[in-house]
């Protein structure tokens, strides 16, 4: 059932539900409470939005006026944003790895007046900074025992824990109901929903402008690409809500079709969170699917023997059974019979760690390799993919559930025009449309640009750089460089991650670092080599596998030497790499690599929030380690 039209915002959707798909009392969201999952309803939910909103208008909160919030994944995040969203403000949404002075800098360009703060450890990070933020007026830490933390600290703005908001709220909502009521309906889906800042790996984060027809739209016609998903789903939330697809893919999805979210514990509690809640849904990034894979792998090989023979005919037959379907044919007898016991002997055991009950997850916020889209279809599991940036809503296209193209990430979305264009002369290698698809179609490469309703409204304060990103012609430019292959769309890599060596030939890094990230002694790699004469690389390894393989203590990784020099490390490494290097071109492969004792982190700078490499600060940082290794002689291979 689709109950968006062409009047919803993102504040009707919760009252769409509440109105033709479940009554009040039922469950909306999930949070652990101590040993056990407790129940919201939509009724509270949506009381405790009015709440949020009354004290919003009491305090003198208008249409436009920018709330942030700084917090984990929580029932907070959306009583504060629905309160908000409901008077025509703006959410501001912070990712709570950024610095101090990144967060300050995000505050005084949205002009935030109010932040909702999520845990004593970010509540410490606005004290610091809070006095540089002169718009900002309230401070809400979502606990209550925040005053011991403001101890001899002197601040400008005032300070009121969530509940005590929320009781204030309800103390006056009675009498600003019908303001509430009246200004949802005035919300134009053109107005702006949300700023969310660019990660920032070339230059000052921009505000990206979201308006209510972004969201919305972006919701309604991925629910069309992706009709399974149903009011009886139950989606794991765990990727942060400051980033646009958690909040378009799981939170908005789950508004717009009435599916229950619960919201994980933390990363590290995820596996045993997945194995409580049971979900049908879930959004991921590449990296915790190559986790899956690699432990699984692990487990069941590491000691040899008949467990490890059984593993590998499962997953041969897993494949047999995939590639037979996907070919169109149906399997035979025997195979059939080899599958179901691959399934009871493997693969069900697998599945039994995320819950048993995974319709499918949905892979986003970075190219999910294609050795690891197709292992997770051998086992039975499905999982989409899709592509998108922030300015973009986020999603520009993701596969259909019933058609996987591995090293994909899907069909162009219905309502929008997706455009390669090549680098150099700027004609058109290709247009495509969600009708006008193609399984057949291959296309040469060059920058993907996308027209539609999903393209932001702009960057807020940002005209120039607006101007640069949307040309004349509406298209908005990506930065990406990718093609058509199967109809799909295929990204190879990021125009300003490229590398042109010294002979003139063009290495994309993003494919050739997933080559070699196979390799489970490798946690993190990076690649060097424009205008050199071969391609070098820092490689972080990973810290299981080293600490299971040498013994080392933790003391090993606390050494003040940022680079590990013991011969028989760096030699285990490079089998790895002269392994995988037969995968890849001659120019492409590494030459020389030093290997850093820890890896890239957000605190350090290094990498963003959304765990892309900031290329210019690794290569400034490490520019010695960089120019030794093109003073060397001996190479990998």
């Amino acid at each position: 059932m689709n109950l968006i039209n062409e009047f919803t915002t993102i504040p009707k959707l919760l009252r769409n539900v509440v109105e033709t798909i479940h009554p009040e009392s039922h469950p909306f969201l999930l949070e652990k409470s101590g040993q056990s999952w407790k129940e919201i309803s939509y009724k509270t939910a949506l009381e405790n939005a009015d709440a949020l909103s009354s004290y919003f208008l009491e305090i003198g909160i208008q249409k436009g006026d920018r709330l942030a919030l700084l917090i984990e994944n929580s029932p907070e995040y959306v009583y504060y944003d629905q309160g908000l969203q409901q008077i025509g403000a703006i959410n501001v949404s912070i990712y709570p790895t950024l610095s101090e002075s990144e967060i300050e800098y995000i505050l005084n360009d949205s002009g935030s007046r109010c932040i909702l703060v999520g845990s004593p450890f970010l509540f410490k990070k606005i004290l610091k900074i809070a006095n540089n933020c002169p718009e900002l007026e309230r401070i809400i830490p979502s606990f209550d025992d925040y005053e011991k933390h403001c101890k001899g600290i002197s601040i400008n703005a005032g300070v009121i824990s969530f509940s005590d908001l929320l009781t204030e709220g309800k103390r006056t909502v009675s009498g600003y109901k019908a303001q509430i009521d009246a200004t949802r309906e005035a919300i134009m889906r053109s107005d702006v929903s949300s700023l969310i800042y660019t990660s920032g790996t070339t230059g000052i984060p921009k505000g990206v402008m979201l308006t209510h027809a972004n969201f919305v739209e972006n919701v309604k016609v991925c629910l069309e690409q992706i009709p399974v998903i149903e009011k009886t789903d139950l989606f794991l939330s765990f990727l942060p809500l400051s980033h646009v697809f958690e909040r378009t893919a799981t939170y908005y999805v789950c508004c717009a079709q009435g599916c229950q979210i619960a919201f994980a514990e933390s990363l590290e509690l995820l596996a045993r969170n997945m194995a409580e809640v049971r979900p049908t849904v879930m959004n991921v990034v590449p990296r915790l699917l190559e986790r899956i894979h690699d432990k699984a792998i692990k487990n069941a090989t590491a000691n040899g023997g008949i467990k490890a023979d059984i593993f590998n005919w499962a997953m041969q037959t897993g494949k047999a059974y995939r590639e037979s379907k996907e070919s169109g044919k149906k399997p035979g007898i025997l195979l059939n019979i080899k599958h179901n016991l691959a399934d009871r002997l493997v693969f069900s055991k697998i599945k039994e760690k995320t819950g048993g009950r995974l319709k499918f997850m949905i892979s986003g916020g970075a190219a999910l390799p294609k050795n690891i889209g197709e292992f997770f279809g051998n086992l039975g599991i499905i999982i989409l993919e899709g592509f998108g940036l922030t300015e973009t809503s986020p999603v520009m296209s993701v596969t259909e559930f019933d058609r996987q193209v591995y090293g994909t990430v899907g069909r162009v979305i219905p309502g929008i025009e997706v455009g390669i264009q090549d680098v150099e002369t700027k004609e058109f290698v290709s247009i495509q449309t969600h009708h006008t698809f193609d399984p057949e179609l291959i296309t040469g490469e060059g920058e993907i640009i996308v027209r539609g309703h999903c393209v932001m409204k702009g960057y807020w304060n940002k005209p120039q750089e607006t101007e640069l990103v949307i040309d004349k012609d509406g298209w908005f430019h990506t930065g990406d460089i990718g093609r058509f292959y199967q109809g799909n769309l295929q990204i190879t890599d990021r125009i300003k991650n490229m590398l042109v060596n010294a002979f003139g030939k063009n290495i994309y890094p993003t494919p050739v670092e997933n080559t070699y990230l196979k390799s489970q002694r490798i946690e993190q790699i990076f690649l060097v080599g424009d205008k050199r004469d071969y391609i070098t690389a820092i490689v972080a390894p990973s810290k299981e596998a080293l600490q299971e393989t040498f013994g080392l203590k933790e003391e090993f990784f606390q050494r003040s030497e940022m680079f590990i020099d013991e011969p028989e490390i760096i030699d285990w490494i490079g089998q790895d790499i002269k392994r995988l290097s037969a995968e890849l071109a001659k120019f492409e492969r590494i030459k020389h690599f030093k290997v850093k004792r820890n890896p890239f982190t957000i605190e350090d700078g290094e990498i963003t929030p959304t765990l892309k490499a900031k290329r210019k600060v690794i290569e400034n940082k490490y520019s010695d380690v960089i120019n030794e290794m093109y003073e060397q002689e001996e190479a990998v291979d």
